[in-house]
C-alpha cells in the first residue's frame, strides 16, 4: 500500500513531504497591462517518495532543504490560527455568488486585482460576463483565502486538482513565491496537530512570513506594504 500523502512541518526546520507527492513549477502569468490573470506551467521538478522542502528561504539547493536553517538558527515558531475557514471569513454577497475571504491567508500573488477587483464582479453576480470573472479569480487564487459560493446550490465552487505541490515564480515581481499545496494534502503541525484539510494552501518558502507556516506575502513585501495594501482592501479600494 502506498504511504499516505502528507507534509509534517519540523520545528525551526523544513518541511517533509511522504507519499511521493508530485513536484513541479507555477509561474504566475500576466496580461498586457500586468495584472495577474492565468497559470502558466513550469518543470517537473525530480524528487523522491520522501523529500524535505526549505522553510527558513536560505538554502542552497532551493526547494530542497539542505539544513542551512540549523546554521542561521531559524525560527520557523508556527503562529496562524487552526480555525477552519469558514469560522474566520468574512463574507461579501452578492445576487448569485458570496465570497469568503480570510485576509491573514493572502499569499499576494493579485489575482482578485484585475479589472476592478473581485469584489466588483460578486456584486454583479447575476450577470453572467461578471460572474464567469468572479470565479476565474477566485479558482486561481492559490491561498485559498478567497473561496466562491453559488448562493443557489449553498456549495462552494472549487478548482479540481491532483494532489500536487507547486513551486511558485513571480515574475512580475521577480522573486520565488511560496509553496502551493494542492488537492487536500495533511498538513501537519511541529506539535503533531493538523492543520485544516484544504484544497489549496500556500506554505511559506522564504522564512519572513508572521503568519507560518502559510505565506504572507512577505517574499516581496515590506510591512509597510502589507499594512497599506490591507487597509485598501479593507476600504474595498482594491
Amino acid at each position: 500500500m502506498a504511504a499516505e500523502r502528507r507534509i509534517k512541518i519540523v520545528k525551526n526546520g523544513p518541511y517533509i513531504v511522504s507519499g511521493a507527492v508530485p513536484l513541479m513549477k507555477m509561474v504566475i502569468g500576466t496580461d498586457e497591462e500586468g495584472n495577474s490573470y492565468k497559470w502558466r506551467s513550469g518543470e517537473i521538478i525530480p524528487c523522491g517518495g520522501t523529500y524535505t522542502l526549505c522553510r527558513c528561504g536560505q538554502s542552497k539547493n532551493k526547494p530542497f532543504c539542505d539544513g542551512t536553517h540549523a546554521e542561521v538558527g531559524f525560527d520557523g515558531t508556527e503562529t496562524a490560527s487552526k480555525k477552519h475557514h469558514l469560522d474566520e471569513a468574512v463574507r461579501t454577497e452578492g445576487p448569485e455568488l458570496e465570497l469568503t475571504d480570510v485576509w491573514t491567508l493572502c499569499d499576494h500573488s493579485r489575482f482578485c486585482m484585475r479589472a476592478g477587483g473581485v469584489r466588483k464582479f460578486i456584486a454583479e453576480s447575476d450577470n453572467h460576463e461578471s460572474r464567469k470573472i468572479a470565479i476565474q479569480q477566485v479558482k486561481n487564487c492559490p491561498s485559498g483565502r478567497l473561496v466562491v459560493w453559488d448562493k443557489e446550490t449553498g456549495e462552494p465552487i472549487e478548482p479540481e486538482f491532483e494532489q500536487s505541490i507547486a513551486i511558485v515564480h513571480d515574475p512580475q515581481k521577480d522573486c520565488e513565491g511560496p509553496i502551493w499545496v494542492r488537492g487536500g494534502i495533511p498538513i501537519e503541525s511541529a506539535d503533531e496537530t493538523l492543520y485544516e484539510v484544504r484544497n489549496r494552501v500556500t506554505l511559506c518558502q522564504c522564512g519572513k512570513s508572521e503568519n507560518k507556516p502559510f505565506c504572507d506575502g512577505r517574499h516581496w513585501m515590506t510591512p509597510e506594504e502589507k499594512k497599506e495594501w490591507r487597509k485598501k482592501w479593507e476600504d474595498q479600494s482594491i
